[in-house]
């Protein structure tokens, strides 16, 4: 027998390997200021491309009245206890309300966070004879919810139709025996690559297959359809979406989530859902915030409208100038690079020090060994300048991992930043 602890102190897990080297720099940096396109990051400004601020929300003057004089009004407490209890307010409801209408469902339930809520989400809508089919490049939040389900569950090559078709058979043979149902999971945008789930191709196969679909729109709510209604809005299948998600965490700049149904399933979730049962209730600050914000999605149509104007300026730059963006269809804008862990950790150094140009670096184990990914998030926030000077340190940037510079260093100095 060993000691709980030795395992963990002997392996510290393919990122933690690298904590000595990156934290406060690579992971777990420290951004200040006002949340903007330029923000201030160990002292120095920076263009920004790592905030999930879509509509540059956070720091519009009427969103921070209503979010200061809901924390005057009710302080950080109200209301206490789980909604079930008494936690439960008018304004809740109201936001509930809201929500549904806004993307064409019956109804909705509030969830006090996007990790917490799509996870506990899956959790009880499938019992150990129903089988979950899901894209394997779903969100770790989708994984982990899929990893509380004691039945079956297979995924299916991302966004690959022939593939969920091959796994939706097995899922048939299995739920015949089992006499369960089966749920079919897929993100509206997947939040790292940027590709848009293949939502009307899924919901073609409802024709063939007996399922319900569940799609967590955390990326397309507030960014596509109209007024920002969502990825299934923007495919035309949104009534097809039995089960609909999202959170606020993006275009709202807030926190909590809510998921979106048939009465007949919300209400449901509203009395199983143990993650929201047995929690307290969302607090009457973020609900007033996010019954504005709503109101800034549907009333100001010009907020989405900068947002893609940005988008396209960075996106088709950053192709003009020859990088691999993959085949992003959303806000999110990937530029994939060859290197190592170390490469990129020169060369990420170099982008923030020398082109005050911060953004968010991923590497293995998240992407294949050998590769470099770059995530930009572009804003409303964000300006032409800001575009044109980030397409030139991407160029120098490229220039040097290409010329070998950026190994040189990783392999002559000991990176500590």
């Amino acid at each position: 027998m060993r000691d709980l602890f030795d395992r963990i102190n002997e392996n510290k897990g393919p990122l933690g390997k690298w904590a000595s080297q990156a934290e406060g720099y690579f992971v777990f940096p420290k951004l200040e200021g006002p949340i903007s396109n330029r923000m201030k990051f160990k002292g120095k400004e920076v263009i920004t491309w790592s905030v999930n601020d879509y509509l540059g929300l956070a720091n519009l003057p009427e969103i921070r009245k209503v979010d200061a004089d809901a924390a005057a009004e009710f302080g950080s407490a109200y209301p206490m206890g789980a909604r079930m209890m008494s936690g439960h307010t008018g304004l809740h409801e109201q936001l509930e309300n809201e929500l549904a209408e806004f993307v064409d469902k019956e109804a909705a339930y509030l969830l006090n966070f996007g990790y917490q809520g799509i996870l506990s989400t899956i959790d009880t809508l499938v019992a150990k004879d129903d089988v979950i089919v899901y894209d394997v490049d779903a969100h770790a939040c989708v994984v982990d919810g899929v990893r509380l389900h004691i039945g079956k569950r297979f995924t299916y090559k991302h966004n690959d139709v022939e593939s969920l078709e091959k796994n939706l058979q097995r899922a048939t043979k299995v739920a015949e025996n089992t006499g369960g149902g089966i749920l079919v999971i897929s993100e509206g945008v997947f939040g790292m690559r940027g590709e848009q789930g293949k939502l009307k191709d899924i919901v073609a196969l409802k024709s063939k297959y007996k399922f319900r679909f569940l799609v967590d729109d955390a990326h397309g709510f507030g960014t596509l359809g109209k007024n920002g209604r969502g990825a299934g809005n923007e495919q035309g299948i949104q009534n097809q979406i039995d089960v609909y998600f999202a959170t606020f965490a993006k275009s709202m700049a807030s926190t909590g989530a809510f998921v979106a149904a048939d009465k007949g399933i919300i209400d449901y979730l509203k009395y199983n859902m143990r993650s929201q049962m047995f929690a307290k209730s969302l607090q009457m600050q973020l609900v007033k915030g996010a019954l504005k914000r709503l109101d800034l999605l549907r009333s100001r149509p010009e907020l989405k409208a900068k947002l893609w104007e940005n988008v396209d300026a960075l996106q088709n730059g950053l192709k003009e100038s020859g990088f691999d963006i993959g085949t992003t269809e959303s806000c999110v804008t990937p530029v994939y690079l060859k290197g190592s862990i170390p490469e990129a950790m020169a060369l990420v150094h170099d982008l923030r020090e020398n082109h005050g140009i911060f953004c968010s670096i991923v590497v293995y184990p998240v992407i294949p060994k050998g590769l470099i990914l770059l995530r930009l998030i572009p804003t409303a926030t964000h300006n032409i300048e800001d575009v044109e000077i980030t397409l030139k340190a991407f160029s120098a940037i490229r220039e040097k991992l290409e010329n070998g510079i950026y190994k040189r260093l990783s392999e002559s100095v000991k990176t500590s930043y």
